[in-house]
């Protein structure tokens, strides 16, 4: 077997090798100056992208999350205002109709708290506004609604699953309670809007006549001695006078009341509530509703808030935590000024606009609401007077039907501002506004986004 010559090793330190080195390491080089500005380019565009998309997220996000145990606050703009002279105004949804009392309450609603805003100098307000929907989830389907009617939603769920509620009887009872049952504590979610100095909260089936912003300079001064609104002359508090701070103010139903001391606790109407929104605040709720201290017959914490309709969820515990369990801090208003109802303050029926039987706040005198001229109103509420959108005449010459149909007239001229084009119905067209073809709900025209 022939044996194979070996061939001698190339001398590295040759001139011949010293040539392809040099020549090999150019390549070397220039392959990594590419890649390196390759790789620079990528990156680059990779978290300019990443920025965007997630500025984007964070827009979109702000109006769509769903939560559970915490809900974000809008990291949005305000309209480019003063946080601090912006108050958020919410609404509150459990289920998805689209109806009138849906589409054509948010939009009316929403356009009436405008016309009481900054943004309408007419208004003299120095007070701007932002728009909410409180969402419960089974309810979703609202929500591109919603948003085009300029609401930011919140998608929800109760704050307490009631599974999780402690006291048997609240837990067993809540469910039928009131209108919507536990579903109506999702309107403690607006504590959690904590961009805002303070919060309204408003049912669908109400409406801003004017600017309040004696309550919330009242508020944010802790002085409200000047404040006519005040129920009561105890509930005055002067700026200086060592008081606890002003934190939520309501009115009352006393139509819910159910005989008994007129002492005893009265529970609020669930569709106004003004409050300084405090996670601290939403979690003690939450503790209240977990613990579920209520007892049949003497309802929160056993001290008679309860029984009346909706004492188990908001009209229960909202005075309990603000009558008893943080006394001074919720302020009682004039319910003929806001969230006026034009309801009869006595026990017995008014006869040709004669009042009889004892006010049902447990005064010996007590004001007749209905006798308010519309001018004094702050904010509406059509619960005795039916919705707007019924089309109902209110003809009667009684205490009762006269205010009604002047707040009937209020809602429907808000709605033809907000068109800016008159209806084409035939109804009484002067105080319909051309969108009522017929008394009653069949005759309404609803509202076209």
């Amino acid at each position: 077997m022939e044996r194979r010559k070996h061939r001698p090793l190339r001398n590295p330190y040759s001139k011949k090798s010293k040539t392809s080195i040099r020549f090999l390491s150019t390549l070397i080089i220039v392959f990594l100056f590419c890649i390196s500005t390759v790789y620079f380019v990528v990156a680059t565009n990779f978290f300019m992208n990443q920025d965007t998309n997630a500025t984007t997220s964070s827009t979109n996000n702000a109006s769509t999350n769903t939560v559970k145990n915490d809900i974000s606050s809008s990291t949005g703009k305000v309209n480019d205002f003063n946080k601090q002279n912006t108050i958020a105004y919410a609404i509150s949804l459990t289920s998805c109709e689209q109806t009138p009392s849906l589409i054509d309450g948010a939009a009316v609603l929403a356009h009436s708290i405008h016309l009481s805003s900054s943004q309408n100098p007419a208004s003299k307000s120095k007070y701007n506004y932002k728009m909410y929907a409180i969402v419960h989830e089974s309810a979703k389907a609202c929500q591109p609604l919603l948003e085009k009617l300029n609401y930011t939603v919140k998608i929800v769920t109760v704050p307490v699953e009631v599974d999780d509620i402690q006291g048997d009887f609240l837990r067993e009872g809540v469910h039928s309670n009131g209108c919507c049952g536990e579903l109506e504590f999702i309107k403690l979610w607006a504590y959690t809007l904590t961009d805002h100095p303070f919060v309204v909260h408003m049912d669908l089936d109400t409406l801003v006549l004017k600017p309040m912003d004696e309550l919330f300079d009242a508020a944010l001064n802790g002085d409200t001695t000047n404040v006519p609104a005040i129920m009561w002359e105890k509930e005055h508090h002067r700026k200086g006078d060592g008081k606890v701070q002003i934190d939520a103010f309501f009115t009352r139903d006393y139509n819910m009341r159910m005989g008994g001391k007129p002492d005893k606790p009265v529970g609020v109407q669930g569709g106004f509530l003004v409050m300084r929104p405090s996670m601290q605040v939403f979690n003690e709720f939450k503790e209240i509703i977990r613990k579920g201290d209520y007892t049949r017959g003497r309802g929160w914490g056993g001290l008679g808030f309860g029984p009346f309709y909706g004492a188990m969820t908001f009209q229960g515990i909202i005075p309990y935590f603000y009558d008893a369990l943080h006394p001074g801090t919720g302020v009682e208003l004039n319910r003929c000024l806001y969230n006026q109802m034009a309801d009869n303050p006595r026990d017995k029926r008014t006869v040709n606009d004669i009042v009889s039987g004892k006010c049902r706040d447990g005064r010996d005198d007590c004001e007749d609401c209905r006798e308010r001229k519309i001018d004094e109103i702050f904010t509406a509420h059509f619960t005795l007077c039916q919705k707007p959108w019924h089309c109902l005449d209110h003809q009667q010459d009684m205490l009762q039907h006269r205010l009604c149909r002047k707040l009937f007239g209020e809602w429907f001229r808000i709605r033809a501002d907000l068109e800016k084009t008159p209806g084409v119905g035939t109804h009484d067209p002067n105080h319909y506004h051309g969108f009522c073809k017929a008394p009653g709900a069949k005759g309404y025209i609803p509202l076209k986004l």
